[in-house]
């Protein structure tokens, strides 16, 4: 909950949110949800919210009539202690096991599934977001027979994208992109897009997470003389998101790695096309209403994207589209969440 424009916030404040809503609804307490400081704190106090404090690394009252704690990070660091507080069930939320898929070092890998590990140790009950992440999870991790849902995330509505972005408006059609410019997101191998389509700029929103692949990537685009239809805006507010969104000529998102994909489900909103890799949960969340880059090579990425286009417009294929992204609700995930929390007091 520090960090706005990352995909974990989104599901926190999210999920948070219709858990509550559903309780208000059947006339039950409020879930509490434990947040950063104040000084990191992205959004309003409300009085369900416990705010952390330095003291709470020794002393939890809000433990002690606590029956069912929700660690909502695979990687995460709060964790209840069983022996002070035995009676407190605890549900782990695994989003991937992405650093197995990445290409990371072994020293790195064994040290992020040792984490993992110990949190999956400490649970009671593990909820994926995914089967491809529930799949992940048997294979590489010790769950010792621990009950494991699959329950996928929701896309919370994007603004209409009638206002017009503050920084940046293309006057030419344009492919977005959207998540960390990190190598992860793979989004240089779009760049022969362009040679080959000389009417678009491609548009990539997010942090600039690995400055290295970022010069690399702008390098890349000037040696293939296209570096003045490549847009890096960086994060921007979820309006200006909205109107990228309705406006683009597709979603590209050739990542390599994903438990779920959130901007996939975004652009579907828009009855958008999208264009996908093949790896891990993309195409689970995508489905028949995606189109897919069988590989990365320029000729498979243009062939593919070139026969998508031609197929989106031939067969009017919006309304599937949309249609497919409305079956993702926060309604849902926050009714199945409730009944995993039941399950255990």
């Amino acid at each position: 909950m520090k960090h706005p424009h990352t995909g974990l916030y989104q599901y926190c404040l999210n999920l948070g949110s219709h858990l509550n809503q559903q309780q208000a609804e059947a006339g039950r307490s409020p879930v509490q949800l434990y947040l950063p400081p104040r000084r990191r704190l992205q959004i309003r106090s409300q009085p369900y919210h416990i705010i952390e404090q330095w003291w709470h690394s020794f002393y939890q009252p809000f433990l002690r009539d606590c029956r069912v704690w929700h660690a909502p990070f695979q990687l995460g660091r709060i964790v209840p202690d069983r022996r002070r507080f035995p009676r407190t069930k605890v549900v782990l939320t695994i989003h991937d096991l992405n650093v197995l898929h990445e290409g990371e070092s072994q020293a790195m890998q064994q040290k992020r599934m040792a984490l993992t590990q110990s949190l999956i140790d400490r649970s009671d009950a593990l909820v994926c977001i995914s089967e491809f992440t529930k799949n992940d999870v048997l294979t590489h991790c010790r769950t010792d027979d621990k009950p494991i849902y699959v329950i996928y995330n929701g896309v919370d509505p994007v603004p209409s994208g009638e206002t017009k972005p503050v920084d940046y408006q293309p006057d030419r059609p344009f492919l977005l992109g959207i998540g960390y410019l990190n190598a992860k997101k793979n989004f240089h191998v779009l760049l022969p897009l362009l040679t080959s389509n000389p009417e678009l700029e491609l548009l990539l929103i997010g942090r600039p997470d690995d400055p290295d692949y970022v010069t690399a990537m702008q390098q890349q685009a000037q040696a293939m003389g296209v570096a003045d239809r490549l847009r890096l805006l960086g994060t921007v507010s979820e309006t200006d998101k909205g109107w990228y969104l309705r406006n683009c000529r597709a979603l590209v998102h050739p990542s390599l790695a994903e438990g779920f994909g959130l901007p996939v489900l975004e652009a579907m909103q828009f009855g958008k096309p999208v264009f996908l890799s093949t790896l891990t949960a993309l195409p689970e969340v995508g489905g028949d209403a995606a189109y897919y880059f069988p590989d990365f090579t320029p000729e498979a990425m243009q062939t593919a994207y070139r026969q998508g286009i031609a197929d989106y417009e031939r067969n009017a294929r919006a309304e599937a589209i949309r249609h497919h992204a409305a079956r993702f609700t926060w309604q849902t995930a926050a009714r199945q969440y409730l009944g995993v929390y039941a399950a255990l007091v």
